[in-house]
C-alpha cells in the first residue's frame, strides 16, 4: 500500500529556546525567511505524500494560521504585482491537505503518535519530528525511505551513524546489517549509555510505520522522562513484525538545538541565490577580524 499521509508532532513546549518561544511555536521559528516548520511540510509534500496531520497543542494557533490561505495579503501581492511572492505563498498550502488537531496532555512522542489513529486509519504512514531538517536537493530523505517501503511494505526507520559519545541523545537500533545502507530491525534502545548501545544507528526524526503501533501503543507504559516513548512502542512492534532501518542520504539539522539552529541558518542562507555571495563576504570578513 502507497504511503499517503503523515504525521508532524508540534505539541512541544521549545522551553531551550525561550524566551523567544514564550509566546512564538519554536516550530515557527525562521530558518532564514521560511519557518522550520515549512522546509518539514515540503519534504514531505515533495516525497510524494497527500495529506498531512499536523499535532499541535496549546498557544499554536501560529501554525494553523501560516498554512492557511491569506485572502488579505494574497491580494495584497496581486494589487502590488509581486508575482514570485504571491506564488510563494500559495505554494504553502496549494500543495497538500494539511489538518491538525490537539495534543492535550503533554504525555510524550508516543502519545501524540496515538492521537493520529483516526486519520491514519488502516494505512501506513510517515513521521516526521519538527526538530530535525534534513537537506538533500537531489532526493528528499522521506522520498529514500518510501522508496524502501514500497520494496519491503514494513515500518523503516531513518537513521544515521553519530559518535559513540553521541548515542545517549538518541533511540539507537539493536540490528543487523542486511545490505548497504539496511538493517533488520531486532529491537531499540532509548538513549542508551555509549557502553550499552548495541550500535551507532541513531533514529533521527525520520519513521514510516505500519497501522499496527496503535494497538501497541495502547498498551506501551511511560518509559524515560515519565512520558510515552515512540521508541519503546516501536521495540515492541519490531517483535511482532518484520522492521528495518534505512541509514538515509542528506545534512540533517537538529534545529531543536541552538547550535544546530544556527548551522541551518547560516547553511540555508549560504545556499540562496539571492544571498549566498553577500552573506559569504560578510562571514569572511568577520573572521578576517
Amino acid at each position: 500500500m502507497k504511503v499517503r499521509k503523515a504525521v508532524i508532532p508540534a505539541a512541544g513546549l521549545g522551553t531551550r529556546f525561550l524566551p523567544a518561544t514564550k509566546a512564538i511555536p519554536k516550530e515557527m521559528l525562521p530558518i532564514v525567511d521560511k519557518p522550520t516548520l515549512q522546509y518539514i511540510v515540503e519534504e514531505a509534500v515533495d516525497s510524494g505524500i497527500e495529506d498531512i496531520l499536523i499535532i499541535t497543542g496549546r498557544n499554536k494557533a501560529a501554525i494553523e494560521n501560516h498554512f492557511d490561505k491569506s485572502y488579505e495579503l494574497e491580494a495584497e501581492l496581486e494589487k502590488k504585482g509581486d508575482q514570485e511572492t504571491l506564488e510563494t505563498m500559495r505554494s504553502i498550502w496549494r500543495n497538500v491537505n494539511i489538518h491538525t488537531i490537539r495534543q492535550k496532555e503533554a504525555n510524550g512522542l508516543g502519545h501524540a503518535i496515538g492521537r493520529a489513529e483516526r486519520f491514519v486509519g488502516d494505512e501506513p504512514f510517515a513521521v516526521l519530528l519538527g526538530d530535525d531538517i534534513v537537506y538533500n536537493p537531489e532526493k528528499p530523505c522521506l522520498r529514500q525511505m518510501m522508496e524502501v517501503y514500497e520494496k519491503k511494505g514494513v515500518s523503516i526507520l531513518g537513521v544515521q551513524t553519530v559518535p559513540a559519545d553521541q548515542v545517549h541523545k538518541y533511540g539507537i537500533v539493536d540490528g543487523k546489517a542486511v545490505k548497504e545502507r539496511l538493517y533488520r530491525v531486532n529491537g531499540l534502545v532509548e538513549k542508551p549509555a555509549p557502553d550499552e548501545a548495541p550500535s551507532r544507528a541513531a533514529i533521527l526524526g525520520r519513521y514510516i510505520i505500519t497501522p499496527g503501533i496503535f494497538e501497541v501503543l495502547k498498551t506501551t507504559a511511560p518509559g524515560k522522562g515519565g512520558e510515552v516513548q515512540i521508541t519503546d512502542a516501536l521495540s515492541v512492534l519490531a517483535k511482532k513484525e518484520t522492521m528495518f532501518a534505512y541509514d538515509f542520504v542528506g545534512r540533517r539539522y537538529d534545529v531543536g538545538d541552538k547550535q544546530g539552529f544556527l548551522e541551518a541558518t547560516v547553511e540555508y542562507a549560504l545556499r540562496r541565490d539571492d544571498l549566498g555571495e553577500t552573506f559569504r563576504k560578510y562571514l569572511e570578513g568577520i573572521l578576517d577580524k
